[in-house]
């Protein structure tokens, strides 16, 4: 038998990171004018802060604070769904599920136990805890507050996340702009219940893209829209992934996507497509 031997892969682009972008050197409501002239998005795409200690939060321009208990999810959807700025720190959350995610509460045992959703999300406490352990979450002892705001505002510059819910048609189109130059092969995670952690709780802690499917909380806490993902990505990433979407609408895949008929001859719609 002739063994064939492949040819290693060089080194992709995005094996190395894009550099962190600096304050003041992006015009964020330009990067948001291409985002939606591109995808048409319905909800406001959100940038979220951590800070080391809560003055630096209340110094964000416009910054609000609730009045009363909240999830994360409430406070990231009055960002998306309003347009405010929000900043909060760990008192002003409901539980320490929430906390722990963006590193404002300590991941202890009792957190790490999964006692509080033993018998509600899962059959007994060791599938609980097998959650908790799970879960990407921002390290703790390192921030005391968060803010969320809408990226075009630029008040939070840079933001450690940009968050983007949108259709499944629109984020195919962000994942394959985030693929055209330096192809990366995009693997992420399905916590269940919490899947927070699979978007910011991921994003913020890996610092990579990370797409998750809201969870029940984020729905009906946050508003998120029954055909809504989420991609979660460092901000850096942004300008790599609209050059690849404006590569693909030149090449003729746009959003929205035209269906081209499910008993149409398949032939010419994918010569044009595929070669």
């Amino acid at each position: 038998m002739t063994q064939i031997n492949l040819p290693m892969p060089s080194r992709r682009p995005q094996d190395t990171p894009p550099a962190r972008l600096e304050a003041g050197s992006t015009d964020w409501a330009a990067l948001m004018d291409r985002l939606n002239a591109l995808l048409r998005l319905r909800t406001t795409p959100v940038a979220m802060k951590l800070f080391e200690t809560v003055e630096e939060m209340e110094a964000v321009p416009k910054i609000r604070r609730p009045k009363a208990i909240h999830t994360t999810d409430q406070i990231v959807a009055q960002a998306a769904r309003i347009g405010f700025t929000m900043g909060i720190t760990n008192d002003d959350l409901v539980g320490p599920q929430c906390g722990a995610v963006i590193g404002l509460h300590p991941r202890d045992e009792q957190w790490l136990s999964g006692d509080r959703m033993a018998g509600v999300w899962f059959a007994d406490q060791e599938q609980a805890s097998l959650h908790q352990h799970a879960m990407d979450t921002v390290p703790d002892g390192i921030y005391q507050a968060m803010a969320v705001s809408p990226v075009s505002s630029g008040r939070l510059d840079p933001p450690d996340v940009v968050l983007i819910y949108a259709t499944p048609a629109q984020s195919i189109l962000m994942i394959n702009g985030l693929q055209w130059a330096g192809y990366k092969k995009f693997e992420w995670s399905c916590v269940g219940e919490s899947s927070c952690a699979d978007s910011w709780g991921r994003a913020l802690a890996r610092r990579e893209p990370s797409m998750s499917i809201p969870c029940y909380a984020e729905r009906r806490y946050g508003g998120v829209l029954e055909d809504e993902l989420l991609l979660a990505l460092p901000p850096e990433y942004l300008p790599g992934m609209l050059d690849g979407l404006d590569a693909l609408s030149r090449n003729g895949f746009r959003y929205p996507i035209p269906q081209y008929g499910i008993q149409s001859d398949a032939r010419a719609g994918l010569g044009a497509s595929y070669g």
